[in-house]
């Protein structure tokens, strides 16, 4: 398999695991502002408590999305460290989200309904960028034998299709004996 081609399959898994995370991720930025806005309108929690116990929903969600959904190939082995790996990286997510969140509030003053979403929203997409890297490279690791595997595959279906061409060519090729 040439380096192009290698650099290609790579990119083509590294796609779908960044659409996979994207779908779950985007399902749980829904659920996290959504328990957010319901929490903050229908109690008399401060906006950061608000967020910060919607947040956890959302951990609770995603993690059930990427175990079952995004990283579903991946190793299972070791669910224990798993979870605890993922709680951990998730506080840190917890934290860098919430931080936005208050800096704006109590740094700034900003807490209208309108600045409070917005600072949430920013607050998740700062992140989702650690969370992201976190999980794939602590969390949900491939198996190294997947990865292998692909890569044959990949060599394989390049060869089958070379063969084919040569075959073609010799077929239509003038019978140079004669």
């Amino acid at each position: 398999m040439s380096a192009l081609q290698e650099l290609r399959c790579r990119m083509r898994l590294l796609y779908r695991e960044i659409a996979k995370f994207g779908v779950v991720g985007g399902v749980g930025v829904l659920v996290n502002i959504g328990v957010f806005n319901l929490v903050r309108h229908n109690t008399e929690l401060q906006t950061v408590r608000a967020s910060v116990l919607a947040t956890v929903v959302s951990i609770a969600f995603n993690y059930l999305g990427f175990r079952y959904f995004t990283y579903r190939d991946r190793d299972k082995a070791g669910r224990t460290k798993e979870l605890s790996l993922f709680l951990f990286f998730s506080a840190i997510g917890l934290v860098i989200e919430n931080g936005v969140l208050y800096t704006a509030v109590y740094g700034f003053g900003w807490d209208s309904q309108l600045q409070a979403n917005i600072f949430k929203f920013v607050g998740i997409g700062v992140a989702t960028l650690f969370r992201f890297w976190s999980y794939r490279t602590w969390v949900f690791r491939a198996l190294p034998a997947r990865e292998a595997v692909e890569q044959a595959e990949a060599f394989l279906a390049d060869d089958k299709r070379k063969n084919k061409a040569a075959a073609r060519s010799r077929e239509t090729a003038p019978d140079r004996l004669s």
